[in-house]
């Protein structure tokens, strides 16, 4: 799948949606319902997900698209080692975090997220960066997604699984496992090895 002609699509229908909530003009209607049909299908084709599955994730009741938000709890040990969750989705290996959720700050999402995933209590400290997913050189998804990295302050020792999580653990910047790539990537770790150590203090945004 090409990223390019992928966030160019999702890009034609989110005008379509805009334009089909805010217009009124019946001929110009027509025309916004006629490129959000063809952007699905086009979707539809590049992705081989069927219609009726892509448009409850990509389509706003409001007609007005906005990116959606996901944090992730950036935590190191006294051993210079970085807390990731292994996803039960593929396997792969996370820091914990997810969607920000309604009612909740970006800070209590990590610490959130950090107890369900990891099992571990944790303080947010500090923002570190604020990312568009689509300039990360991650996989293409249906969401247009900012990524939010807060380091967080470890409150003890104890780390277990959560129901989406089949292991999760302590790791060297030099001895990262298969990452889960939709979630982070092996530069924006390496990022934050760089505020751990003091190489970075000023937070990161696209």
């Amino acid at each position: 799948m090409s990223s390019y002609y992928f966030e160019k699509i999702k890009r034609l229908h989110a005008l379509a949606e805009i334009g089909l909530e805010y217009n009124t003009i019946p001929y110009d209607m027509e025309r916004y319902q006629e490129i959000r049909d063809i952007s699905l299908e086009l979707l539809e084709k590049l992705t081989h997900i069927p219609v009726k599955e892509i448009v409850p994730v990509i389509e706003e009741k409001n007609g007005y698209r906005t990116p959606k938000v996901d944090v992730r709890a950036v935590v190191f040990n006294e051993h210079q080692e970085i807390l990731l969750i292994q996803e039960k989705v593929d396997n792969c290996w996370a820091m914990p975090g997810g969607w920000c959720d309604i009612a909740y700050s970006p800070a209590e999402v990590a610490e959130k997220e950090c107890m369900e995933e990891a099992g571990l209590k944790v303080k947010a400290q500090k923002l570190l960066a604020v990312m568009d997913k689509q300039k990360q050189g991650m996989p293409p998804a249906f969401e247009y997604v900012y990524k939010i990295f807060l380091l967080c302050e470890k409150q003890n020792n104890n780390i277990s699984t959560g129901s989406e999580t089949c292991d999760v653990g302590w790791f060297a910047e030099e001895n990262l496992p298969e990452l889960s790539l939709p979630r982070n990537n092996e530069a924006q770790i390496k990022m934050m090895f760089e505020y751990f150590r003091g190489e970075r203090s000023e937070p990161y945004f696209d």
